[in-house]
């Protein structure tokens, strides 16, 4: 190889490596992605907010190279969701129970344990903090914080050993824990993978459709997202209980998410609304005759900047929005 070539090949070796070495803390959540992934184990936590705390139990383990999971709440009426591959079934009283195609468990788990970490890596700062003892573990710390200070954070314990999430404090802008999930107990164990092989055989509900994301064209626009958030579904359908038409669009940036609804305004339409319970946000006003109510997991200031921040096409109001025979929705 020539001296020129041999210097560009170290050179781009150096800057690699330099790259790694400045950013332990995002190398440690790749790390710790791959673990939650791959290794067989059992997590106790419990999921503390402001005014609950609720005890649950995950397991994890590959089955034949596929990956099973398993939640179980321990305290109250029993519920369970289970993971076989892309396939999620729940179980909650009073519903009947159901299955989904997806990759994801919509659990009380960090959604950081399943989040794409080179993604967030453009929006999110990832911070070391040093090291500190949790469920009896030594573990490293690392803060998870916006770019842009318009969506929440998280201080994250990881197990050095295992590089497993032991615990995440999910924290508002003002750095006050919102809720806090914290395991109790660790175990893993290849016997946890022979426990979780039952599930394989196990009879679980037939795989819902969920209903594709509409085509058409909306007559509005959000045209204040915060950088990152992607549009990744809309919808039209009828409200259950007043039976209102209302048009949708979810957006999310790979870690958080929220929906945007319009409908015409009517008697029972508040003309400027905001509620916020633990993680989630709602924010809801009346411009003209169309009301606008942001839900989701972002911070009060950002749902309210959303909500102002939709636009209506010139010769149109909330009245435009079309009657619909999709499925009834609450």
């Amino acid at each position: 190889m020539k001296p020129f070539l041999i210097g560009v090949v170290a050179l781009v070796s150096l800057v690699a490596n330099a790259s790694t070495e400045e950013n332990p803390a995002e190398a440690l959540l790749h790390q710790m992605g791959q673990a939650t992934e791959q290794q067989n184990y059992e997590l106790s936590y419990i999921l503390v907010r402001k005014n609950s705390i609720e005890p649950l139990r995950f397991r994890h383990a590959l089955v034949e190279g596929e990956s099973f999971g398993h939640i179980a709440y321990l305290s109250g009426p029993p519920r369970e969701v289970i993971r076989r591959g892309d396939e999620i079934s729940y179980f909650e009283p009073g519903v009947d129970p159901f299955t989904i195609e997806s990759s994801q468990m919509i659990a009380p788990l960090p959604a950081i344990m399943q989040a794409d970490i080179e993604h967030l890596s453009t929006m999110y700062d990832f911070v070391p903090l040093g090291r500190a003892r949790e469920a009896g573990l030594p573990c490293d710390v690392v803060r998870v914080s916006p770019k842009d200070g318009e969506r929440y954070s998280y201080v994250l314990w990881i197990d050095q050993a295992s590089k497993l999430l032991v615990r995440a404090d999910l924290l508002d802008r003002d750095g006050d824990p919102i809720e806090q999930y914290r395991a109790l107990s660790l175990v893993i164990s290849p016997q946890i993978s022979e426990g979780m092989s039952t599930l394989a055989a196990l009879e679980l509900p037939p795989v819902v459709q969920v209903p594709k994301s509409s085509d058409s064209i909306l007559k509005w626009q959000v045209t204040g997202l915060p950088e990152g958030f992607m549009p990744i579904y809309q919808n039209r359908h009828r409200l259950l209980i007043t039976e209102r038409p209302v048009e949708s669009q979810m957006f999310s940036d790979g870690l958080f998410s929220f929906s945007v609804y319009l409908a015409e305004a009517d008697k029972m339409s508040v003309r400027e609304q905001l509620v916020r319970k633990g993680s989630r946000t709602l924010h809801s006003h009346v411009v003209g005759n169309a009301e606008i109510t942001v839900v989701g997991e972002i911070p009060p200031a950002t749902a309210k900047k959303v909500a102002e921040s939709v636009t209506l096409s010139p010769a149109s109001d909330a009245s435009a929005v079309p009657a619909v025979n999709e499925t009834q929705t609450p």
